[in-house]
């Protein structure tokens, strides 16, 4: 059994014009990474733990292990290694306390190999007990009962570097149906981020036929996203630095070759593997995905940190966005509910669902409403501008903004309004 990894403590940037919003549950989840491709087996003594690490397993966080959930404790897991050999990590949960718990660890030691990792739950609260389990060799000890999220951020725990910096938070931008504005919601939000924070962020387009991100950028790369897709094992530093193209000081943009002669075949581990290569490399990685359904679509949402549906207010968005949710919701059980964004409102002579209607539809609020402007938009797109770029006092900036801020999990520092009596009131303060 090898020796306990310490405790990561989630790296936050601190930006001057920018306060960090400290929710628990999203550091929670910040804390959480992906776990590696090894295998976890677990052995439990109460049905509670047992539902709790079986609900962890089918998290996105854990989709590269392969966990198996036994009942029996440490009496099973000792029966069970006699005759196999063990896995990268054993998970044991026992009853028992001081004496008796390292009884049984000291007889489940006796038949685990060299390298295996063991996770101990137990049902004391004991410095002592830790602190003996240590000694031992046990990697982790929680204190029963657990939740999934804190289940998962233990083993994130010993299988990340706590000193690293934490891997790239994935937004994906998708619209509930086409035309609808999801590219230019994906692009404003990230350039106003990458602008707001001073961080690196990358637009990833995987709408490889028909991607805009180099017009709205108003580049034109020879190379991009197509050529990682294609061999996705040779993607590192260096082949990314060559392939994204720089739009800004920290944005950069991760181009589609929109390229009618060519057949786009994406597979979902080509995705999983570009994805985890760029979240390596930049604080915040968006991606614009196509309106269209196939099984890297739906892979990309569903391992995405947070999701971001675009939607006009209309009867086949309002479907197609209930989709959508009620897909994430049942996949993403321990993830934070997506982002709607409700995009051309207030279209002239054009009939609407109310917001109030569409959102008591979909259950959730909308996170921002952009109202139809199609002179403003019109003109940031033939310019390849942002619309802040060209309008920083539109009501459509200040939204961008406040989603940005809002995706970041963080709040934008208002300047303090001072009167104009301000000097003339201190002066007579210091003549006193």
């Amino acid at each position: 059994m090898s020796n306990a990894a310490e405790n990561m403590t989630a790296h936050q940037d601190t930006m001057p014009d920018a306060q960090v919003d400290t929710g628990a549950d999203e550091a929670s989840t910040a804390n959480a990474r992906p776990i590696p491709r090894i295998s976890i087996q677990a052995f439990c003594e109460g049905q509670q733990t047992a539902e709790v690490l079986q609900v962890a397993s089918e998290d996105r966080r854990l989709t590269k292990a392969h966990v198996s959930v036994h009942m029996g404790g440490p009496t099973a897991a000792v029966t069970h290694y006699q005759e196999s050999p063990t896995p990268n990590l054993i998970i044991i949960e026992s009853m028992q306390s001081g004496d008796a718990m390292l009884a049984q660890l000291d007889q489940l030691a006796e038949y685990c190999d060299p390298g295996t990792k063991v996770v101990v739950i137990g049902h004391t609260n004991d410095v002592l007990l830790y602190r003996e389990l240590l000694k031992r060799g046990v990697s982790e000890y929680l204190v029963a009962p657990i939740a999934p999220m804190q289940f998962m951020e233990g083993l994130s725990n010993l299988y990340n570097d706590p000193d690293a910096a934490p891997v790239g938070h994935v937004y994906s931008f998708i619209g509930s149906k086409g035309g609808v504005g999801s590219s230019t919601i994906c692009h404003n939000t990230s350039w106003i981020l990458s602008e707001l924070l001073k961080t690196d962020v990358v637009i990833a387009d995987l709408d490889l036929a028909f991607g805009t991100t180099g017009l709205d950028f108003n580049q034109d790369p020879i190379q991009g996203i197509a050529e990682a897709l294609s061999t996705p094992e040779r993607l590192d530093e260096v082949l990314l630095d060559r392939l994204l193209t720089k739009c800004s000081d920290h944005l950069s943009i991760f181009a589609a070759p929109v390229m009618l002669d060519r057949d786009y075949e994406i597979s979902p581990d080509s995705c999983d593997m570009v994805i985890d290569v760029v979240r390596q490399s930049v604080p915040y990685v968006a991606i614009d995905l196509p309106h269209t359904w196939s099984p890297w679509v739906k892979q990309v949402l569903l391992q995405s940190d947070e999701v971001v549906i675009t939607a006009a207010p209309d009867l086949a968005n309002l479907r197609n966005a209930k989709n959508i949710l009620e897909l994430l919701k049942q996949s993403r059980k321990n993830d934070a509910t997506p982002h709607l964004i409700l995009n051309m409102s207030a279209m002239a002579k054009r009939p609407e669902i109310p917001q109030a209607d569409f959102e008591a539809a979909l259950g959730i609020e909308a996170s921002a409403v952009i109202d139809f402007d199609s002179e403003l938009f019109g003109q940031a797109s033939n310019n390849g501008q942002m619309i802040e770029e060209l309008n920083a006092k539109a009501k459509a900036s200040q939204t961008f903004r406040e989603l940005a801020m809002l995706l970041a999990h963080r709040k934008e520092a208002k300047p303090e309004k001072t009167s104009g009596l301000a000097p003339i009131l201190q002066k007579l303060k210091l003549t006193r």
